[in-house]
C-alpha cells in the first residue's frame, strides 16, 4: 500500500470539492445573464452550497465512524459527480440551486474522509507532515479556484466550469475506488449518530479547545476576506482589479505556512504549539491594526504573516484530533470542520455592523478581542485539565 499516493489522492480529492465553492465566481455576472435572474438568486448558488457543505459535516462523521471511510467517500463523490453534471445542464437558476445543494453534500464527505483516512494512516510525526501536505494542497483552492474558472468559463461558460468539475470527480471518484483502503479500525465503534458522539469531544479538554480556537480563526479570517477590499481601496484607492493581486501573498502564505508547519514541528508539545500559533495569529492582526496604514507595503507584509501564521496552525488543529480520538476520529473533524464554517459565516456578518460607522479596522479590533479570549479561555482550560490529571495520578 503505497500511502503517499493515497495521501494525494485524497488531497486533490478535497482540493477539487473546494474549489467547488468559488471556482466560477469569475462569471457570476455571466450566469445572471444568462438566466435572466436577479443578483440575489446569483449569489444564492454559492451560499447554498457552503450551507449543505456544514450542515453535512455533523451528519456524515458518525457514519464514517461506525460504517467506515470508503463505504460513505464512495457514494457521495458519486453524488458530487452526478450534481455537477447537472449544474452543467441545468436550464434555470432554480434547477442550478437544486444541484448546487446536492453537489455540496455529496462534497461534504471529502474533507471528513480525508482527514480521517490520513489520522489512521500515519502516526507521530509523519502524521503531522502527512496533514500539513494535505492541508497544503487544500489551501490552493483560495488560489488556483477563481484562476481556473476564469480561464475555462471565458472559453465555454458555466456549462465548461461544471463540466471540468464533472470530469475531475469522476477521475478522483476512480481514483479513490482503485487505490483508497478501509481503514476503519477492526475493533471500531457502531454506535447510531447521537449527541452524545459530539458532546464527547466537546467535554474533551484537547477537543474543546481546537473547536474554540478554530471557530475564532475562521471568523477572523473570513473577516479579513471581506472587508479586506474596502480597507485597501478606502486607504489607498487601490482599484477593483489589483485588490485581486493583493490577496496573492495572503493565499500564497497560507500555502507556506501550512507546508512548513509538520516540517517544524519538534519536540514541542502539540498543544503548546497551538496556542503559540494563534497567539502569533492574534499579534498579526494587532499589527495589521496599527500599521495597516503606514503604507501599502507594510500591509502586504503583515497580511502574509497573518497567512503564513494561519498556515502554520491548522495542521496543528487537525493533528491534535486525529491523536486524541481514535474511534470518534470522523466524528471530530467533521464537528471541527462544521463550527469552522460557521465561522467562516458569521465573521462577515457581525463584520458588517460593526464597519456601519465607517470605522474598517473596528471589526478587525473585535476579531482580536474575540480570539485573544478564545487563547486564553483555551489556555486556562487545557492547564486546568493538566493539574487534574496530574493530582489524580498522585494519588
Amino acid at each position: 500500500m503505497n500511502i503517499r499516493l493515497i495521501l494525494y489522492i485524497l488531497g486533490i480529492s478535497a482540493l477539487v470539492g473546494s474549489i467547488s465553492q468559488n471556482i466560477y465566481t469569475p462569471i457570476l455576472p455571466e450566469i445572471q445573464r444568462t438566466f435572466h435572474t436577479t443578483p440575489y438568486l446569483t449569489n444564492l448558488t454559492i451560499s447554498v452550497f457552503t450551507i449543505a457543505l456544514a450542515i453535512m459535516q455533523i451528519v456524515y462523521g458518525p457514519f464514517i465512524d461506525s460504517k467506515g471511510r470508503k463505504k460513505i467517500l464512495l457514494p457521495s463523490m458519486l453524488l458530487y459527480v452526478v450534481a455537477s453534471i447537472g449544474c452543467a445542464f441545468s436550464s434555470s437558476i432554480y434547477a442550478l440551486l437544486l444541484f448546487r445543494t446536492l453537489q455540496g453534500i455529496g462534497a461534504a464527505a471529502i474533507p471528513v474522509v480525508a482527514a480521517t483516512v490520513i489520522g489512521d494512516l500515519f502516526e507521530g510525526k509523519q502524521r503531522g507532515k502527512a496533514l500539513s501536505t494535505y492541508q497544503m494542497l487544500l489551501s490552493l483552492a483560495s488560489v488556483i479556484g477563481p484562476l481556473i474558472g476564469g480561464f475555462i468559463g471565458a472559453k465555454s461558460g458555466h456549462f465548461g466550469v461544471f463540466f471540468f468539475l464533472s470530469i475531475s470527480g469522476l477521475i478522483l471518484l476512480l481514483l479513490n475506488l482503485r487505490f483508497l483502503p478501509e481503514t476503519k479500525p477492526e475493533n471500531g465503534q457502531t454506535r447510531k449518530l447521537s449527541l452524545t458522539r459530539f458532546s464527547t469531544i466537546a467535554r474533551n479538554s484537547t477537543g474543546l479547545a481546537v473547536l474554540v480556537l478554530g471557530f475564532t480563526q475562521f471568523y477572523t479570517f473570513y473577516s479579513f476576506l471581506v472587508f479586506l477590499p474596502s480597507i485597501l481601496n478606502h486607504i489607498y484607492s487601490i482599484s477593483p482589479e489589483k485588490i485581486g493581486v493583493a490577496f496573492l501573498p495572503l493565499s500564497l502564505c497560507v500555502m507556506l505556512g501550512s507546508f512548513l508547519s509538520g516540517r517544524l514541528q519538534g519536540d514541542i508539545k502539540p498543544t503548546n504549539s497551538l496556542l503559540y500559533t494563534c497567539l502569533l495569529n492574534v499579534l498579526s492582526v494587532v499589527l495589521f491594526i496599527a500599521l495597516a496604514h503606514v503604507s501599502i507595503v507594510c500591509m502586504i507584509i503583515i497580511i502574509a504573516l497573518y497567512g503564513l501564521t494561519v498556515g502554520f496552525s491548522m495542521p496543528i488543529q487537525s493533528r491534535l484530533l486525529t491523536d486524541e480520538f481514535l474511534h470518534e476520529r470522523a466524528t471530530a473533524i467533521s464537528m471541527y470542520n462544521f463550527v469552522r464554517y460557521i465561522g467562516m459565516a458569521i465573521g462577515p456578518i457581525a463584520g458588517s455592523f460593526l464597519v456601519q460607522g465607517g470605522n474598517f479596522f473596528l471589526p478587525f479590533s473585535f476579531a482580536a478581542l474575540l480570539f485573544g479570549g478564545a487563547i486564553l479561555f483555551s489556555w486556562r482550560w487545557l492547564q486546568k485539565t493538566e493539574q487534574s490529571c496530574s493530582m489524580g495520578a498522585d494519588t
